[in-house]
């Protein structure tokens, strides 16, 4: 499969391209969407988290804030990628039907697209913490292992969806209304420790330890839990592996399935 990505590499790119510009093209904010978007997240977070800080009768401290902020930008990459990609098969079926090339394509273009507006958030979210001081660590480094963890797990999940959607058209249905309430069963507007002894359940959930992790490196300064950490790069890997296996499988019905 990597073989062949290599060589329709040119496709792939092209495929996010067009994603890219049809997601803004003839939009009055153009690449802005890519920073309004989590922006408007991070502040519903702040509203809820100033919420309860108000009931507790204590004052909203700025690390749950910057919590906050750097958790909702690779929750809202994940719920993009799975929203976009979902349905790549199904609106992609002429070109499916009509030539030949790696099915995988079209929904790792989708995935190459949000990751395109991902990294301008990144972007945007390194120039906030300069601004508000956040100092860095060495833990720091695992950064760039937490975000591979979170596109591999993105991707393989997208491959089991789309896949799955071409069978049964009302998969992305169910996806947009898990997507939809997902954030109240992940931690972006807390911390998983707010569940005492459901803690544990809350971090089976790959994309909890994914964020967990990564608010340890970035906000608290410190090395993320090695088992959690660990059950995330492993579980990443394996969602992955069953993407891609699953969407091999399928694939020969595809044409016939359109």
């Amino acid at each position: 499969m990597f073989n062949q990505l290599i060589k329709y590499r040119d496709l792939l790119f092209m495929l996010a391209m067009r994603d890219i510009r049809v997601r803004y093209k003839q939009a009055i904010m153009g690449l802005a969407w890519a920073i309004f978007m989590p922006i408007m997240a991070i502040l519903a977070g702040i509203i809820v988290k100033q919420a309860i800080a108000f009931i507790s009768g204590r004052p909203l401290d700025l690390s749950e804030v910057i919590s906050i902020t750097v958790k909702v930008l690779p929750w809202t990459f994940f719920v993009s990628a799975i929203k976009f990609s979902v349905n790549s098969l199904v609106q992609n079926s002429s070109l499916i039907t009509k030539i030949y090339f790696p099915r995988e394509v079209l929904p790792f273009g989708a995935v190459l697209a949000c990751l395109f507006d991902f990294l301008i958030a990144i972007c945007t979210l390194s120039l906030m913490l300069a601004i508000a001081r956040i100092g860095l660590s060495i833990h720091i480094l695992l950064i760039p292992f937490l975000l591979l963890f979170l596109i591999l797990f993105t991707t393989g999940l997208s491959l089991i969806l789309s896949a799955a959607n071409l069978f049964y058209r009302d998969v992305k249905y169910i996806v947009e209304t898990i997507l939809m309430f997902g954030i109240f069963f992940t931690p972006v507007f807390y911390s998983v420790s707010t569940f005492g002894k459901w803690k544990t359940l809350m971090l089976l959930n790959p994309i909890a330890s994914i964020l967990e992790s990564i608010n340890s490196t970035v906000v608290l300064h410190q090395m993320p839990d090695i088992l959690w950490f660990s059950y995330a790069g492993l579980s990443s890997i394996l969602i992955f592996a069953l993407g891609i296996r699953f969407f091999r499988r399928l694939e020969p019905q595809f044409a016939e399935r359109i």
